[in-house]
């Protein structure tokens, strides 16, 4: 149990200490007793905790505290800057601050995360201000580096505190540049906090984020575990190789009200979005992945509001969300990296609640469960996979079936399998989830393809396991009747003139002999050689044989005039000096 915040004796503003009241949070959690007395203290602070911990309030109540030591801000001042990978995670600190500022006067808060222009931003900063300000570093370092009246540097002079929350997404590689540019416009003299459930602890990524001796806090609800206490881990190896008919099978043997399904690629989640209400009747789904912008927000809101349904989404909604009630956290593949796996069984197991998480594999992804244990300090245990070899064949022709008729599925099922393979070869894991061992013609067949498409990766393996359907492609219709009369009409062009309008005619070249060509290649090779050859004698005499001659004849003419025989008026008129 934590202990209370009296119990703590951690001296807070009245107005804070009413504000943290207004949240019926009696007490702390480990990570907020742990960082909150640090940063109180004029620490930097790098804390790692399992995500669900209230890390959120563990920066928010110091962040408030620090600026109320003041009397007045300014409007135009920025006391406090918190900076989220995404903006989904940006918006729900920005809720959770703006029931705290409820209670508190004279702090005012903005939250910058794009959906609209820079322009609206920099005027809303101008007109506004905000002393604390919420954002995703591609919309802050387009503020930063835009010119306008606003003077955002001045701003920023009078920096307190700089929270950067899932803290090593922001430092790797995906968004160095820009933490960068930011971290050039603030002030060396301020506080730091780097706050995530995987947290860094290489040195160099320290320093950059402003850090010198940081107090490095570390807590977990279960000492051997890096995932919430009631969070139960589980997997199952897919029957055939069938994920889908794994899934299905899941979803009917189990009483699932809110679960979320964590996809590889974008391509794969607006395929399954489209196809799922087709098989699953029980589940209302909704779909999210990072290309949509405006949406985001409006799907993660009705999925809250939900009393069931099934949320498919990529790593875009893998860190910090919160959205309660959610059941199960399910996941087609392993994620791209370890890590990634805490933060997206996090999900659910929030915040004290029961939650459970599976994820479906591969018969040649099982060693998979060792790795993630001894990694990321994750148990798994085993379901059994309940599908049938019947079930994986309705399923098939559900989806050959749907593609048929509708030419754009059929196109989204090939772009979700292409993009499905490509990022499977580029794993962190390479080692265990190896793209030579992954079984195409079987995964081809989950996707209900009609004919596999043409890709590299394709000719290098087998495809057992998958059976083409005979159909010819192009009678397969758009259910769009403007797409569909556009097509036909390029059709057409195509059988007349052989070439498909609009794409560029590949002109080939006319075969020659191979001897002919080797004899070119070597003709061209001997030029080069004659050239260099050339360039290196000139560089090395520096002279001509002139240059040579008429320095000789200067040097005999010195010598005759050291040895008298002719006078230095002479020698002088020789060279044109007389």
């Amino acid at each position: 149990m934590g202990k209370s915040w009296a119990e703590l004796g951690v001296k807070l503003h009245k107005e804070v200490q009413n504000a943290v009241k207004t949240l019926n949070f009696p007490t702390m959690t480990p990570i907020q007793a742990a960082a909150i007395p640090q940063l109180l203290n004029k620490k930097d602070v790098v804390a790692e905790a399992v995500t669900g911990s209230g890390k959120t309030l563990a920066f928010l109540i110091p962040l408030l505290q620090i600026l109320k030591q003041r009397d007045k801000w300014k409007k135009a001042e920025i006391g406090a800057l918190i900076i989220s990978p995404t903006r989904e995670l940006a918006t729900q600190i920005n809720q959770v601050l703006n029931q705290l500022l409820e209670s508190i006067s004279g702090i005012t808060s903005l939250l910058l995360v794009g959906g609209n222009s820079v322009e609206e931003d920099l005027n809303n900063l101008k007109c506004n201000g905000g002393n604390i300000i919420i954002c995703t570093p591609g919309r802050f370092e387009d503020l930063l580096s835009r010119k306008s009246d606003f003077n955002l540097t001045l701003a920023l002079k009078n920096l307190e505190i700089l929270i950067l929350d899932e803290a090593d997404r922001l430092l790797d590689y995906g968004f160095r540049k820009s933490l960068d540019v930011i971290l050039s416009y603030l002030p060396k003299q301020r506080r730091t906090g780097l706050f995530s459930a995987t947290q860094t602890k290489q040195l160099q990524d320290l320093i950059r984020a402003g850090l010198r001796n940081p107090v490095l806090v570390s807590v977990s609800v279960k000492a051997e575990h890096s995932t919430p206490e009631k969070l139960e881990n589980y997997y199952v190896v897919a029957n055939n190789n069938n994920k889908l008919a794994a899934l299905f099978a899941f979803l009917q043997s189990r009483d699932v009200q809110k679960a979320m399904l964590f996809l590889p690629t974008c391509a794969v989640v607006d395929f399954w979005s489209e196809t799922f209400p087709c098989v699953f009747n029980d589940l209302p789904v909704l779909a999210i992945h990072g290309k949509m912008k405006e949406k985001r927000k409006k799907i993660i809101e009705r999925f809250k509001n939900s009393p069931k349904g099934l949320l498919l989404c990529t790593d875009v909604l893998a860190r910090g969300i919160d959205i309660p009630e959610v059941d199960w956290v399910l996941q087609w593949d392993p994620p791209a990296s370890a890590s990634a796996f805490v933060h997206r069984v996090g999900r659910t197991a929030r915040q004290g609640r029961q939650g459970s998480s599976l994820l479906f594999l591969l018969d040649t992804e099982e060693s998979y469960v060792p790795f993630i244990e001894k990694n990321q300090r994750v148990k798994l245990d085993q379901l059994s996979d309940v599908s049938d070899t019947k079930m994986c064949e309705n399923l098939r022709d559900i989806l050959q079936n749907l593609q048929k008729t509708d030419r754009d599925l059929m196109e989204k099922a090939k772009r979700a399998f292409v993009s499905h393979v490509r990022a499977y070869s580029k794993y962190e894991c390479s080692l265990l989830l190896r793209i030579k061992e992954f079984p195409f013609g079987q995964v081809a067949t989950s996707y209900g393809l009609l004919q596999l498409p043409k890709m590299p990766e394709l000719k290098k393996y087998d495809s057992v396991g998958f059976e083409p359907l005979e159909i010819d492609l192009n009678t397969i219709p758009y259910k769009d009747k403007q797409r569909e009369k556009a097509r036909l009409q390029k059709l057409e062009i195509y059988q007349n003139t052989g070439s498909w309008p609009g794409k560029p005619k590949i002109v080939k070249k006319p075969s020659e002999p191979w001897s002919l060509t080797k004899q070119k290649k070597n003709e061209k090779k001997e030029k080069r050689l004659k050239r260099k050859r050339a360039k290196e004698k000139k560089r090395k005499s520096g002279l001509s044989e002139e240059d040579l001659a008429e320095l000789a004849q200067d040097v005999a003419l010195i010598k005759k005039c050291k040895k008298r025989k002719i006078s230095e008026n002479e020698l002088d008129k020789s060279f044109g000096l007389a």
